[in-house]
């Protein structure tokens, strides 16, 4: 079988790892890849968002199967330009992957499919809006309805910020088109996680309960990043809790987007709030995520190009979806600044030091310059670990990030930490630590 991935970030280079592992993987292509990939496969020089360039690369190398790996080429259709000519590609269609790229379509959606989420109210006009939030006695989170990378979603601490952030988004286009229209929901509160799934149009099989770390700083402070780090498996979500979030969320939304004729194809990304009241939707996304794609692929007992293909074909074969025992940490090291703004082109050192430490080195912004490992974006590296226990896990990958360095480079020091501390709140420790 002939691969060609979809992206450039540390899960295109994760997904890329597990494929190559795969028997039944001949070539493998990215496209446009990264300095990581460039040791696994062969890299393409066409952007994820070229998406008559991506139809052509995937032609002219006579692909089998395309796995999309970010969101913006499946909002823009490359998944129907790609069936038109016959290709077979892991991902949903443009229609499907309105669940994520908008989110007043995905709230008006789960409140058809009466799917849990927090109670919600959709903007687009600037003074309706404000006046909406001055009539709350609670802030209200904000959200813009288009792609934003991972930082469309705003939590204000009151509510005159919760104006500000109306105003940013609306008035002064902050994250341009997408904060035209906004949602604006109630602030649930417990533990996030995310819960994936693969599916296949009809049949669908989760994957591990993962938890990512989206602020920027430790104890969840700062703005949101893409992810600065993720887990696997998340102890807050218990095997009745995910039989719940199976039952009452994933299922529905696939059966639910079969119902109203978009089928839906590829990876059901569901952000949870474990609520008092049971698992919550936060949002969907329509991919794999980035972090939690590099904690879940090293505990993947399982051929992940054929169960891609099953799910592109209709034809999963859920028992084939299996998991080594253990816990997987993936730490994100990130440029000086992100996510704001920061440097390129900066030496990267110890790599291979890391790796000898028995950790995967993911890369995400990353390239070759004159033979030198550099730095080309805000997320560099997804320093990544397998343990038995989530302590052994973390110890290993912050081993291997100390054993990393470049100019600027910041982390959290905390990924995995909530987990621990819910292990011993739950007298757990044997399993966890």
């Amino acid at each position: 079988m002939r691969v060609l991935v979809v992206g450039s970030g540390g899960r295109e280079h994760a997904l890329a790892w597990k494929l190559r592992q795969s028997p039944n993987v001949s070539e493998l292509f990215l496209a446009p890849g990264n300095g990581g990939t460039a040791s696994i496969a062969r890299n393409i020089p066409v952007k994820a968002d070229d998406i008559p360039g991506l139809v052509r690369a995937a032609r002219e190398h006579r692909a089998d199967l395309v796995v999309v790996g970010p969101e913006a080429p499946l909002a823009a259709g490359l998944v129907d330009a790609l069936a038109e000519e016959g290709i077979v590609a892991f991902g949903p269609t443009r229609a499907a992957a309105r669940l994520e790229s908008s989110k007043a379509f995905a709230k008006d959606f789960m409140a058809r499919h009466s799917i849990p989420t927090a109670p919600y109210r959709v903007f687009a006009d600037y003074e309706q809006a404000c006046s909406y939030v001055l009539s709350l006695t609670q802030p209200p989170v904000v959200k813009a309805d288009g792609l934003a990378a991972g930082k469309g979603a705003i939590v204000p601490g009151s509510i005159q910020e919760a104006l500000e952030a109306v105003r940013r988004l609306m008035v002064e286009q902050e994250l341009g088109t997408a904060g035209t229209t906004l949602v604006l929901e109630e602030r649930l509160q417990g533990q996030e996680v995310s819960l994936l799934a693969l599916c296949d149009g009809s049949t669908l099989a989760p994957l591990l309960p993962a938890q990512d770390h989206k602020a920027v700083f430790d104890n969840d402070e700062g703005p949101n990043t893409g992810g600065m780090g993720a887990y696997a498996p998340a102890p807050a979500m218990t095997a009745a809790v995910q039989d719940r979030a199976v039952r009452e969320i994933l299922e529905p939304t696939v059966r639910g987007m079969g119902l109203e004729g978009t089928p839906y194809r590829g990876v059901l990304y569901a952000g949870l709030m474990l609520t008092e009241d049971g698992p919550q939707v936060l949002e969907f996304n329509c991919r794999f995520g980035d972090p939690e794609t590099q904690a879940l692929l090293p505990l993947l007992e399982a051929d992940l190009a054929l169960l891609l293909w099953q799910c592109a074909c209709g034809q999963l074969d859920v028992g084939a979806v299996r998991w080594r025992a253990g816990f997987c940490v993936c730490v994100v090291m990130a440029s000086g600044g992100y996510p704001g703004q920061y440097r390129t082109g900066l030496p990267i050192y110890g790599v291979e030091a890391a790796e000898a430490l028995g950790c995967i080195v993911f890369h995400a912004g990353t390239r070759w310059s004159s033979g030198q490992l550099v730095t080309s974006g805000g997320r560099v590296l997804g320093v990544t670990a397998v343990g038995q226990t989530l302590k052994e896990a973390i110890d290993r990958a912050y081993a291997g990030v100390r054993a990393i360095s470049f100019e600027g480079a910041h982390f959290r020091t905390d990924i995995g930490a909530k987990g621990l501390q819910l292990c011993r709140q739950l007298a757990s420790e044997r399993r966890c630590t």
